[in-house]
């Protein structure tokens, strides 16, 4: 078996590269890469803070949505902080849209609207991140950074036949993809392991036969591609319980309040509710009213919990005062720009 740093190896990915790339939205492809079109390091920001834990089936309609209406890194650090939110509801983890502002709003004020085009100058960007600062690094301005996601982990575990499991095994892993990246189109590769990992490097059932690495991998030698990588098994999600109430008035307004900046859902327009914990909520009405309770719940999962909501409906007088929220005329209400779980507990009620 060659040696799995042999200077072929990146050159064979290439090739194969060259003919499978994936047609993405944010990307430029080999053929107009070779011809001299440079991609635009928005657009790939953009993508790879959207994708961060999200698949790219259901990002593309997003980062599209995005573009078309903010086209440029300053146009969208001119946006409203409340439409960038409803246009990213649905896509989860809202951290990443406060981050998505503040860095596009730095790159505005304190470069001119030109990313850096440095690992450093990424990295000293609001909410970059070493991974994005790798990857936008890279293929966007081609430098010959270690780009290192999900699939990369599981190509390096595979080609090397590492059993460690992860996360303790990534610095290993970062390891084996440095000794591969190579100095000559750095951007193309990384986007060609990342395409060997989501294509052909597949979780389950790897189509190995079609794969440009499998003479040099030690798993397909070992038959262990199947096993790896190893993971350290996950603890059980605890669940935890919550009210929301949703309130409408007679003239059909619907009484939101706006969550806190900080914390899960933050800056998000959502339905009054009671604290998340795992006893019994406290009732927290945000309005005096005569409650009635859905008979299903609204069920949610976060990254770290399982969340059910009781759901609570009423209908108010119009000159009855919330403690807390406020009344959102029946013309500009969107049940789409709520995130997920607000848009479930919305479902139960209906229209």
């Amino acid at each position: 078996m060659s040696d799995v740093c042999d200077p072929a190896r990146p050159r064979d990915l290439l090739h194969w590269y060259d003919r499978h790339a994936r047609v993405l939205p944010w990307r430029v492809s080999p053929a107009d890469r070779a011809a001299g079109v440079v991609p635009d390091p928005y657009r790939i920001w953009l993508s790879e803070v959207m994708l961060q834990q999200t698949t790219v089936a259901a990002v593309k309609e997003y980062f599209l949505a995005f573009t078309a209406r903010w086209p440029t890194v300053t146009a969208l650090a001119a946006a409203p902080d409340a439409e960038v939110m409803a246009a990213w509801a649905g896509l989860g983890y809202y951290a990443r849209a406060r981050n998505l502002l503040k860095c596009a709003r730095a790159v505005a004020s304190d470069h001119g609207g030109v990313f850096p085009d440095t690992l450093e100058g990424l990295r000293a960007l609001p909410g970059i991140g070493p991974y994005t600062a790798a990857a936008v690094a890279a293929i966007a301005f081609d430098r010959p950074e270690v780009v290192v996601d999900g699939n990369v982990e599981r190509v390096m575990a595979r080609l090397h036949d590492e059993h460690m499991p992860l996360p303790q095994a990534k610095p290993v892993l970062t390891a084996h993809a440095a000794a591969l990246t190579p100095q000559t189109r750095p951007g193309d590769y990384a986007q060609a392991v990342m395409d060997l990992g989501a294509t052909v490097c597949t979780p389950r059932n790897p189509l190995c036969g079609l794969c440009p690495w499998r003479g040099p991998c030690a798993a397909w030698a070992a038959g262990t591609q199947l096993d790896l990588p190893k993971k350290t098994p996950k603890k059980r999600k605890p669940t935890r319980l919550g009210i929301a109430y949703l309130a409408r008035r007679v003239d059909g307004a619907w009484l939101l309040e706006q969550r806190p900046d900080s914390g899960l859902l933050g800056g998000m327009l959502g339905w009054p509710g009671s604290d998340w914990s795992e006893t019994p909520p406290e009732e927290a009405p945000p309005i005096r009213a005569e409650w009635k309770t859905v008979s299903e719940e609204a069920r949610h999962t976060f990254t770290h919990f399982h969340l059910r909501l009781v759901v609570r409906t009423a209908l108010v007088p119009m000159d009855r005062a919330p403690a807390r929220g406020m009344f959102v005329e029946p013309d500009t209400f969107d049940p789409e720009a709520l995130p997920t779980v607000m848009r479930k507990a919305f479902a139960l009620v209906g229209r």
